[in-house]
């Protein structure tokens, strides 16, 4: 499996300085992940990145750092927390003639999951972070940055603790994702370096909320520029970079999909993390200074 389908980027303040690698990776291990306790929600810790169990908690792989986010949930299904309230409350109100309260209500909904909680399945997801020292980013293999905020916290946590402070700001442009993805289809003129593939999302953003989608579907039509025309901007675009990496691009400016040619062709180590470590760190490398670019140019955070 790829280390990167999808990806959200940070922008690394340039106070930040790294920790030694051995400092880290003692920290790492102590912060190991444990599977939840029977009345735990939720769990978060690291892991290999190379799946080895015993193994290293950051890879140096040419240069580039990568770590492993581990987290696990316990989910009470709605349901069945909504009926067994339902019962408490109506038992309260038989026993002493009232209905119990807001506050009441909420602590009654608490005590419920607290009980449910050691019956309640568990689901378990990991997170691939990579830091580029060279170039101050922090990549988040997460489809949007609300997805990636909860992966990215634990390791500003720990930088602070290692008083390495770590400032972050997600990646900004001077264009507007969905502005310049509307241009370059109005246009039928993709930027430089790119080819639009056959993938489109379009919404509107006013109160009606419409989307049309197109889904392997030739995106040269007057049609298209039509619905731009009408308000209608592209949330979501599929792009292909110097014939290299597919992938689609959001109006968030994450990079969703990821396809890099050649990963499976590419001589593989052991356990060939090593060779698909190199190939998706240097081809994704490439790939954001031109997306930046394309984009206007990336807009630095003020000191």
């Amino acid at each position: 499996m790829p280390l990167f389908k999808n990806i959200v980027v940070y922008r690394i303040g340039p106070e930040w300085t790294p920790p030694p690698l051995e400092q880290l990776e003692a920290d790492l291990q102590r912060l190991a992940f444990q599977p939840c306790e029977p009345t735990q929600e939720r769990s978060a810790g690291w892991v290999p990145p190379r799946g080895a169990e015993h193994g290293a908690m950051v890879e140096s792989v040419a240069g580039q750092w990568i770590l492993k986010l581990a987290v696990e949930r316990k989910a009470v299904p709605a349901g069945a927390v909504r009926t067994e309230l339902e019962a408490r409350c109506k038992a309260i109100e038989a026993e002493r003639g009232r209905k119990p309260g807001r506050k009441e209500k909420t602590e009654l909904k608490a005590e419920i999951v607290h009980t449910f909680l050691p019956r309640a399945f568990s689901k378990r997801s990991s997170h691939i972070l990579w830091l580029d020292l060279e170039r101050r980013a922090l990549v988040i293999a997460a489809g949007s940055v609300k997805a990636a905020e909860p992966v990215v916290k634990p390791l500003v946590d720990l930088m602070a603790e290692l008083r390495h402070v770590m400032p972050l700001v997600p990646l900004s442009t001077a264009l507007a994702p969905a502005t310049a993805m509307a241009d370059w289809l109005a246009s039928k003129q993709a930027p430089a370096g790119f080819t639009i593939d056959r993938d489109l999302e379009l919404k509107n953003p006013g109160e009606e909320k419409s989307v049309v989608r197109y889904s392997r579907h030739n995106l040269e039509l007057d049609e298209i520029g039509q619905h731009i025309q009408e308000g209608k901007l592209p949330a979501q675009l599929a792009l292909t970079w110097n014939d290299k990496v597919s992938f689609v691009l959001t109006d968030q400016l994450a990079i969703r999909k990821i396809d890099i040619r050649g990963v499976e062709d590419a001589p593989k180590g052991e356990d060939g993390f090593d060779a698909d470590a190199a190939i998706a760190t240097a081809e994704l490398s490439g790939l954001l200074p031109d997306l930046l670019a394309a984009l206007g140019g990336e807009l630095l955070p003020q000191a």
